[in-house]
């Protein structure tokens, strides 16, 4: 099979300028492993300039103090639709997947295609900082765009059931074009469940280690995380937090048993390798986040067995399931919510341990590129029939 591989950004490689922060070039390792050829068709050109997009920001900002947003401009979509259109012209394609509905959302093909997104327009409006305060005609624009994507597509893959479930009931999509796969660990992880059985065993039976991994401290609750720490110690169980990528805005001086690491690079061994480390150390992953689709961190903490503390929002509720590699926790529980789980848990450690190698299984089932990749390629040779 032939595939042409529609990104707006570089999916070819890792690092700045990458597809979907990096998850377009895991899309396209995990189908190359499946034996799909790829035919990259990105980056796409920007066709609107910096000077250009600074006017329309301003327009808007100043007739209503509202936010333009490029991504859902159908002029902006159509000249990347074109520009797609002419890569397909070079050579010729058994189908076509795009990163997102964006690109495609004005192409016309003869090829079936295929989008692989985490969420549509009507998640991520009002959701996500990012998509607030859109001035009408970007709302109007980004609805239109789902709506495209959706009638043209041969099918639609969503991360989780949230966003599959908002393409079928929002905007009307066939229930039978639409699928979730969800993501993959962006993490290396070829432990066996014997090696995750020694992992679990290594850790302290008397400290609780506590692991917050994101780059927005704000959005994705380390206030809350780092609000769990201080409770568990009050409580009297001794609990460290490490925090990766992130730490707290103000300059306060942080407690002792908050590990601040900074932000570690996963673009080199030596960074996969320390993170990889500090995961498989920890109890818990906790990520209290306020707006997420599809937080990848979760399977990344599931490949080492680590159970995932986090919000019953977004796509999440499709990654955790309650009690099997986690706990959900509603977006308005309190930090002793977070903190009698904890507690509890700790005080089962059979228990414990049972989580911890259900959440490998997780990982191993149903949470990495492999499956993904597999279920991927059945659906690109289902289009093609």
């Amino acid at each position: 099979m032939k595939l042409a591989y529609v990104t707006i950004k570089n999916a070819q490689q890792l690092g700045k300028g990458t597809e979907w922060s990096g998850t377009g070039y895991h899309i396209a390792q995990a189908l190359t492993e499946q034996s799909v050829s790829i035919d990259y068709l990105g980056p796409l050109r920007d066709p609107l300039s910096m000077k250009a997009l600074r006017k329309l920001k301003r327009h808007y900002h100043q007739i209503g103090g509202k936010v333009y947003f490029k991504d859902t401009d159908p002029a902006i979509l159509q000249r990347y639709a074109n520009q797609v259109a002419e890569k397909l012209r070079l050579a010729p394609h058994d189908a076509i997947l795009s990163a997102t509905s964006n690109p495609i959302a004005y192409l016309k093909s003869q090829q079936p295609i295929l989008f692989w997104a985490d969420a549509t327009f009507q998640n991520t409006a009002e959701f996500y900082p990012k998509y607030s305060n859109l001035c009408q005609s970007s709302v109007d624009y980004g609805h239109e765009m789902e709506r495209l994507a959706l009638e043209k597509c041969r099918f639609a893959i969503y991360s989780s059931d949230w966003a599959a479930n908002t393409a079928i009931n929002f905007y009307g999509a066939e229930p039978e074009k639409v699928n979730v796969i969800p993501f993959g660990a962006n993490l290396t992880s070829n432990l066996s469940p014997i090696e995750v059985e020694s992992l679990v065993d290594s850790r302290p039976s008397t400290t609780c280690k506590l692991i917050f991994i994101g780059v927005d401290w704000i959005r994705k609750g380390g206030d809350k995380a780092l609000a769990v720490a201080k409770a568990l110690n009050q409580a009297g169980l001794p609990t460290e937090l490490t925090l990766i990528g992130t730490q707290p805005e103000d300059d306060a001086p942080l407690p002792d048993y908050v590990k601040p690491m900074g932000y570690i690079s996963k673009l080199t061994a030596s960074g996969q390798q320390q993170i990889s480390q500090l995961i498989g150390e920890s109890h818990f992953l906790v990520l209290p986040t306020l707006a997420d689709c599809s937080p990848i961190v979760l399977c990344e903490a599931n490949a080492f067995g680590v159970p995932c503390l986090s919000t019953d929002i977004g796509g999440i509720p499709t990654i955790v399931k309650p009690n099997i590699n986690g706990q959900l926790f509603g977006a308005q529980s309190s930090v002793g919510d977070y903190c009698t789980y904890i507690a509890d848990l700790f005080a089962d450690y059979s228990r414990y341990k049972k989580m911890c190698l259900s959440s490998f299984w997780e990982y191993k089932e149903r949470l990495n590129w492999q499956a993904a990749g597999k279920a991927a390629k059945a659906l690109l040779h289902q289009a093609c029939q």
